[in-house]
């Protein structure tokens, strides 16, 4: 059985990737470790479950948010445009 921080972290890198597909998933894990842990070559051998979690879940609110604003942009030209 995984652990259920564990569960969390897979669906949440899961979201991630499909809101950025082009992100390579080591280059994501390596990205969530320095936001859980700092800029140092430590931070991804350091790094707990729930920081990386924690991590996640701040990134996928910040893709969400650029989506949302994006898409309220297009809307609005969009509009204009009509």
């Amino acid at each position: 059985m995984i652990n259920p921080v564990r569960q969390e972290v897979l669906q949440a890198l899961a979201e991630i990737s499909e809101l950025a597909p082009e992100v390579r998933l080591g280059q994501l894990i390596a990205n969530l470790s320095y936001l859980a842990r700092g800029l140092s070559n430590e931070s991804i051998w350091d790094m707990e479950d729930d920081e990386l979690l924690a991590a996640a879940r701040k990134h996928l609110e910040e893709w969400r948010s650029r989506r949302d604003s994006h898409e309220s942009e297009s809307a609005g030209s969009a509009a204009r445009t009509n």
